[in-house]
């Protein structure tokens, strides 16, 4: 056990856990975990071997939406009563005097993210990657076919034009970002006006996770998803757009570029993106006849974002050390082409 878990009270929270929470028997060994967005989060083993998960936010001021652990709980809650592969729930605490903030217990999941291609390379066997690769899009359609009205998360978010307030969110981003960066792109206003000028009919409202990637998935021993995680920005919106994102990180035989060889997705062994759509609207019933837009919009916001890292470093409001600024303002220009190039396919 560590001498003193960062932003715990062990005493109490243990004391909490005795209370609240059945199914583990305190005292516990804390083991700290990395990784989850600077949240403190550790592995907690009880008296009776069981592992578990415990999540807080950081110390110190945060946003006020930043490390929302009552959104996570109310997400991995209502799921785990669906076929959403997420961590089994065993407590929510919202009373701060316990340990200074609101926290939960999850059930620990012998599983690992995919960050990288060697990440890939040690933990996918080359003959378990198609496989893989359909339990990755396969979780997503099942998060996609939940109606969040039956499962109690009808009042997460908003429910009128998703894209439309995405849209919104990101070109202030990028706008707001220009002076910083010293670097101003007319790309980047023509297609905010193109997605606006052209924004879809949303359908059914769903759960969209926000950041489905494979860096926010634990890959069991099967080599198969066996949890979600990471549900800090799910809200309700488009699930068109939660798919363009989970697929614009894999290849296909009609880019125009490689894929880069440090991607997770970049070892052989896995199907086309294409593919891994058809899959998916085969799972769904849904019409990917406007993805293009989808895939354009993901595009377009991944270069409000870098645009946004790229002018905190010009700004000197974070360090450059170890930074290639280069490369980083180089994402910008490609990210924004192929946005470009993802309108024209449509």
């Amino acid at each position: 056990m560590e001498s003193q878990p960062e932003g715990y009270d062990v005493g109490a929270v243990e004391a909490w856990v005795r209370d609240v929470v059945p199914e583990l028997s305190p005292p516990f060994r804390w083991l700290r975990l990395e990784g989850g967005h600077s949240n403190l989060t550790y592995q907690i083993e009880d008296s009776q071997g069981q592992l578990a998960v415990i999540r807080r936010p950081p110390q110190g001021d945060l946003l006020p939406k930043a490390h929302d652990m009552s959104r996570e709980w109310a997400l991995i809650k209502a799921l785990s009563t669906t076929s959403v592969p997420v961590p089994r729930p065993f407590g929510f605490c919202e009373d701060p005097s316990v340990t200074g903030a609101w926290f939960y217990i999850m059930g620990r999941i012998d599983g690992k993210p995919l960050y990288n291609s060697d990440d890939t390379k040690a933990l996918i066997p080359q003959d378990r990657r198609e496989a893989m690769a359909h339990s990755f899009f396969d979780a997503l359609a099942n998060l996609h076919q939940v109606d969040p009205d039956t499962v109690g998360l009808g009042e997460l978010g908003k429910r009128d034009s998703y894209i439309g307030r995405q849209v919104k969110t990101w070109y202030r981003s990028w706008t707001s970002s220009v002076e910083g960066a010293s670097y101003d792109d007319d790309r980047a206003h023509q297609l905010q006006a193109h997605f606006l000028a052209n924004l879809p009919d949303q359908g059914p409202i769903r759960v969209v996770h926000g950041d489905y990637g494979l860096h926010n998935c634990l890959f069991g021993a099967d080599s198969k998803v066996a949890a979600i995680v990471d549900w800090e920005i799910s809200t309700l919106g488009d699930p068109l757009a939660d798919l363009a994102y989970a697929l614009n990180a894999w290849p296909d035989p009609t880019d125009t570029r490689p894929i880069t060889p440090e991607a997770a997705t970049s070892p052989p062994g896995f199907p086309s993106r294409s593919a891994l759509a058809a899959r998916y609207a085969q799972k769904t019933g849904r019409d990917l006849s406007n993805l293009p837009y989808y895939i354009a919009f993901n595009r377009w916001k991944s270069a409000c974002i870098v645009h946004g890292v790229y002018a905190r470093y010009m700004e000197g409001k974070k360090s450059t050390e170890g930074v290639d600024l280069p490369t980083l303002k180089s994402r910008i220009d490609l990210s924004l082409t192929l946005a470009e190039e993802a309108i024209a396919e449509a």
